[in-house]
């Protein structure tokens, strides 16, 4: 089924998208003349919408049941495809679900079924044996970042999920790369493959791949004088491993460079507080696992550092894919000690050596802080009300309060710094819509 021409347009017009680009026609054409389509894209190149507009198109208003599954491997990853389809604006209800979220909110979010379903493989399994999710009634199943999806760890959930979906017509299968093989279970029978290369970005714009040798063996030194030579520039800093993200961070700190670390033994509201801090400019360096290297959409972020080497040629790619997305620029720089050698896939890009300057100024420090809010969503608190709270109660102004994130039981606000201590007196006794709540500096 095609999409009606004006419902593509209201929903671009939300979107503040003036047109679908190539890959994303090609997409919405495959997907209303096959069953099955297999999309190899970019990172960065509108991958979400690609598959977002065929689900859309597909969607029976009559029918009362869920229609259509979208499996992702990461929370992150699921919370932004919903973010989009929300503000798509179809009309239509979608429930997110996955670890680390309250599963009782999802059941009562499942009793009247939404169209649209999200969520990771564990989570949705589980669902599924409880009884949650009528899946025999969807029609459609999205596989997003499949190749990470189908890996060893998520296979029997997967099985699990792909064999109750008995109703399946269409499904859909995306990624930045290609590294395993499908699975009988997921009933690819002759998929139309859709292949799209990283070097169709606009003159100008694109990824530069940079190489830092590093004279110590641990490159604590390198990188920290490679931070203050970049400056205070949105950064991710890419490490092997938790052990050595957390590590990392507190020697920076420890140093004088404000940062967040992120990784996946955190708890989630540890893992949303730091990527709202990134996100918001309380701190221009993230340092993180490969958790952060799928998924995250963060605009405007300039650079990306292997602090450790990738383990995988696709590893690289989609760490590198957090920067240069459509129509921007990015640079990668690898960090090399003295007993590491270049891996063949980096030295096919042909990056272009780094000399550092004997000494650098710290990076400066962010303008923003973050504050922590102890009710959301699910306590009927939106952004409204928050900005209303902070400019009538606080006496900021609209310029001193910065994103705000709303979550389903606690939010995130970020304001001027030399704001905050002031703030924090003066709403101590204050209420939210009545509610008394605990406000504070994010942790």
């Amino acid at each position: 089924m095609q999409l009606p021409q004006d419902v593509a347009g209201d929903v671009l017009s939300r979107l503040g998208i003036k047109t679908l680009n190539d890959m994303q026609r090609a997409t919405l054409d495959a997907a209303a003349a096959h069953d099955n389509v297999m999309l190899r894209s970019p990172t960065g190149s509108g991958k979400t919408l690609a598959f977002l507009l065929p689900i859309l198109a597909g969607l029976d208003p009559a029918s009362k049941a869920s229609q259509a599954m979208i499996v992702a491997p990461s929370r992150e990853l699921a919370q932004q495809i919903e973010s989009v389809w929300k503000q798509m604006g179809t009309g239509y209800k979608v429930t997110c679900c996955y670890g680390g979220h309250l599963r009782e909110t999802e059941e009562n979010n499942l009793i009247e079924p939404p169209a649209l379903i999200i969520g990771t493989p564990g989570r949705l399994a589980d669902h599924i044996r409880r009884g949650n999710i009528t899946a025999a009634a969807i029609t459609t199943l999205i596989l997003d970042e499949f190749d990470k999806s189908l890996e060893l760890g998520f296979g029997d959930e997967m099985a699990e999920i792909i064999t109750a979906l008995s109703g399946l017509k269409k499904r859909i299968l995306t990624s930045a790369t290609e590294g395993v093989d499908i699975p009988d279970f997921v009933g690819m029978t002759e998929p139309v493959r859709l292949m799209f290369d990283a070097d169709e970005q606009e003159e100008g714009f694109g990824l530069a791949v940079q190489l830092l040798h590093t004279s110590d063996k641990d490159k604590l030194d390198s990188l920290f004088n490679l931070l203050c030579y970049l400056g205070a520039r949105p950064t991710i800093i890419f490490c092997n491993h938790r052990d050595a993200v957390a590590r990392t961070s507190n020697a920076l700190t420890e140093r004088g460079i404000t940062n967040v670390y992120y990784h996946g033994a955190m708890e989630q509201q540890e893992r949303d507080a730091a990527l709202c801090k990134f996100r918001n400019g309380s701190s221009y360096f993230l340092v993180t696992t490969d958790l952060a290297a799928r998924g995250l959409d963060i605009p405007h972020i300039r650079y990306i550092l292997h602090y450790h080497l990738p383990l995988t040629p696709d590893a690289f790619t989609h760490r590198n894919g957090r920067t240069a997305r459509v129509d921007t620029s990015g640079t990668a720089i690898v960090l090399l000690g003295p007993d590491e050698k270049l891996p063949a896939y980096i030295a096919a890009t042909s990056p272009t050596t780094i000399e550092l300057p004997e000494s650098s100024p710290l990076p400066d420090k962010p303008q923003w802080t973050t504050l922590f809010i102890a009710a959301g969503k699910k306590d009927k608190v939106n952004k409204m009300d928050i900005v209303g709270f902070f400019t009538h109660i606080a006496g900021l102004k609209k310029d001193d309060i910065g994103l705000i994130e709303v979550k389903d039981f606690f939010a995130f606000v970020a304001i001027r710094k030399i704001r905050a201590a002031a703030t924090l007196t003066a709403i101590k006794d204050e209420k939210i819509k009545g509610k008394k709540v605990k406000i504070e500096v994010a942790r």
